[in-house]
């Protein structure tokens, strides 16, 4: 299917659990256009010498800001020459992700969080040691937009705002062929990382959901993502991710009537031992949920000796 439609996808290998991202290379009249890029490292570095070779590239196109997706664009486009396109919403938390006053901000969240202060040191240390693998920064010259089509490879795609993985991810419908590049919002084994970072929207889960409706409305028969293999029947599988996340919100409120931090929560939820790496998307995960909660009225949140205690009715 990625054949027909003009599209070459290029899996580039990564340091952590989720193993791999697959990027995207298209040949269109006057060159190729990438999607996503990998982090700058010297193994995406290789394989992109190698895959490159030859070519002109005459467009970047970065789905979400992620590093595994927006972490090589800027050393590409110094490469390359390359115009780069990217979700305006994200172009913003990208410049300010890995910089030191958000780097602050995030360890004092963690220990509202009800971290131990060592723990939260090693969860910021770990979201700033991503700074090499991100920059130099991209310079953006296009932004993409909800509603409007972008070419690449054979056909043209409607661009569509997914938020919920991140703020301002986008996905890429081709309604000819129904098929989706789902970028991260759509996965076929395992389900997106859905986190409050305590920054950008409140309220990451609810726009996730909403996203999922979005595509099912759609019917999708092809899914291409970014993680794992192409599949068919987006509706079925949105249907069994929005069943996980039912699962988990109706556990966590009966587990709220104890009252818990995000910390405490987070260990009930994610019982194995878990690298710093996969603690702070597992800590991000139940931020998201324990705030959807909230803001739906479901449970309450009061900030107690400077950490914040989630809870449903009365509480210790």
């Amino acid at each position: 299917m990625i054949d027909e439609l003009g599209i070459k996808q290029i899996r580039l290998a990564l340091p952590f659990r989720l193993n791999h991202v697959n990027c995207f290379l298209a040949e269109e009249e006057n060159g190729y256009k990438m999607l996503d890029t990998g982090l700058h490292n010297k193994e995406t570095e290789k394989v992109w010498d190698k895959e490159l070779a030859g070519k002109q590239i005459t467009d970047i196109i970065i789905s979400h800001y992620h590093p595994d997706h927006f972490g090589y664009a800027g050393k590409l486009q110094e490469k390359t020459g390359a115009e780069v396109w990217m979700p305006e919403i994200d172009l913003q938390i990208a410049l300010q992700a890995w910089e030191k006053p958000f780097l602050k901000n995030l360890q004092e969240n963690y220990q509202r969080s009800g971290i131990p202060e060592d723990i939260s040191r090693a969860l910021a240390e770990n979201t700033a040691s991503f700074a090499p693998l991100v920059t130099p920064y991209p310079k953006i010259q296009n932004l993409l937009n909800e509603g409007e089509t972008i070419q690449f490879g054979k056909y043209a795609y409607e661009i569509i705002h997914t938020p919920g993985h991140s703020d301002g991810l986008v996905t890429f419908y081709n309604r000819e062929n129904s098929v989706l590049l789902s970028t991260d919002h759509i996965l076929p084994k395992i389900t997106p990382n859905i986190s409050y970072w305590f920054h950008g929207d409140p309220n990451p889960l609810e726009n996730y959901l909403k996203s999922l409706e979005k595509i099912k409305k759609l019917d999708v028969e092809w899914v291409i993502p970014s993680h794992g293999s192409s599949f068919q029947d987006a509706s079925k599988r949105i249907s069994e991710i929005k069943a996980h996340h039912e699962k988990r919100l109706n556990s966590l409120q009966e587990m709220l009537k104890s009252g818990l931090t995000i910390y405490e929560t987070m260990k009930t939820l994610f019982p194995k031992q878990l690298a710093v790496h996969d603690t702070r998307f597992a800590v991000g995960e139940t931020a998201a949920h324990l705030e959807y909660l909230r803001l739906a009225g479901e449970c309450e949140r009061e900030l107690v000796e400077g950490v914040y205690i989630y809870h449903i009715g009365s509480h210790r």
